[in-house]
């Protein structure tokens, strides 16, 4: 991951500011073509409702489980309350809401990473020495697998290329995240923000992952029948909320709803921005003030809400994986065509065959998924997280095969 956010620091910031992009799928419209410019668009549009789906989703299973099954709350209502308050708190709180809220976020994650530690630690009767060992030595701090490359989807170099793209795709092409940075005055500042984040994120995450490695070795010490769970994410809070002190469980609980309703609060914000500017055209509107306008966004928000319940919906009957392991899985099917696009733009001086290019984005993914149904009765091979290069690639060859040499030098 720390590889992907250098690259998006070191060559799609610069990309980004040389052009003066305020939307960055404008690219693709300079680059490629009007319909490749769309089909970017809507390639964001399904990425961020699918990704953003994903992360409530996470939040709603865990007030579900602990909080409103004892009240025989069904779970769709969990997640239009969840819904309804990330509206409430943005629209009557505005932006010093959101400020407030990132804040707690970070302060009670923060917190309840410290605290775990503390208290599964003290569970088990570790000090400090005792608890970096325990870690150390469990099965699940291992980083690197090596053996059999084709049929173990966790090989290193898998992941090590999975994450690296996934990271590009999922930040560097995301409209949402990218505008946080573009809106710096220069690109150093960017790229400074980009790299101090990257440290705090690799940090953050060798904590986080510690948490993790605890929690398998408190369960199998306690007997706690972790495959009786319905998904690995229910693993925390069943720990914390009902074997350990209950303060951590709270404090996590409390920080991953403030991270996630202020995540879908950015996403909703955006996919709304996005449809209305690349499908709408508000932006050649003469007064962007006006109540149709107005009355328009707020249907268009109010839409992508209930598109988010029914994915969130459908998730839940048909997942039994982690909900980190289906967010990388649905990035390697959603965000592979755009990074194809992307690429193809930046490496290449070839024009497309622009209106072909939908098609293309369409059924790049499909075959994609016919080879990571297939790929290990076919070629002994198992696709993990490097499938968003190969859907990339694929992207790559077709726009290339389809496409025509340049009759002029390409300026982006």
């Amino acid at each position: 991951n720390a590889v992907g956010f250098i690259i998006v620091a070191t060559v799609l910031l610069p990309l980004y500011y040389r052009l003066n992009l305020v939307s960055i799928y404008t690219y693709l419209g300079r680059r490629l073509g009007k319909y490749s410019y769309k089909s970017g668009a809507v390639i964001f549009l399904i990425s961020r409702t699918v990704g953003s789906a994903f992360r409530l989703y996470l939040v709603a299973i865990v007030l579900q489980k602990f909080i409103f099954d004892a009240w025989n709350v069904p779970f769709w209502i969990t997640i239009v309350i969840c819904l309804t308050l990330i509206w409430a708190y943005t629209h009557k709180g505005g932006l010093k809401t959101i400020i407030i809220t990132d804040t707690l976020q970070t302060v009670f994650l923060l917190l309840s990473v410290v605290l775990s530690i503390v208290f599964i630690a003290k569970s088990l009767n570790l000090d400090i020495a005792g608890t970096f060992e325990a870690v150390k030595n469990s099965s699940y701090s291992k980083i690197f697998f090596w053996d059999n490359f084709l049929g173990n989807k966790l090989h290193f170099v898998k992941q090590f290329l999975g994450g690296i793209f996934v990271t590009v795709a999922m930040v560097g092409l995301d409209q949402d995240l990218m505008q946080k940075n573009l809106s710096m005055k220069t690109v150093k500042e960017a790229q400074k923000n980009m790299f101090t984040f990257t440290g705090v994120f690799v940090v953050m995450n060798i904590f986080f992952l510690s948490v993790g490695a605890l929690l398998y070795v408190y369960a199998a010490k306690n007997g706690i029948d972790v495959s009786a769970l319905k998904t690995p994410d229910n693993l925390y809070p069943e720990i914390a909320l009902r074997h350990l002190n209950i303060i951590p469980g709270i404090i996590f609980m409390l920080g991953l709803t403030a991270a996630t309703f202020a995540t879908t609060d950015s996403a909703l914000t955006a996919l709304t921005t996005s449809f209305c500017l690349d499908f709408l055209h508000f932006d050649k509107k003469a007064d962007q003030n006006d109540p149709k306008l107005v009355r328009k966004r707020h249907w268009v928000h109010a839409g992508f809400s209930v598109v988010m319940v029914a994915v969130i919906l459908v998730f839940k009957i048909i997942n039994d994986d982690s909900v980190v392991n289906a967010i990388f899985t649905a990035a390697g099917y959603t965000y592979g065509p755009l990074l194809g696009l992307f690429m193809f733009g930046m490496l290449t001086n070839r024009a497309v065959a622009d209106k072909l290019v939908p098609y293309i984005c369409l059924l790049s993914p499909v075959l994609c998924y016919v080879l990571a149904e297939h790929s290990v009765k076919w070629f002994n091979y198992a696709l993990g997280f490097e499938l968003i290069v190969l859907n990339g690639l694929i992207t790559f060859l077709l726009l290339w095969f389809t496409g025509k040499k340049s009759l002029e030098q390409t300026k982006y």
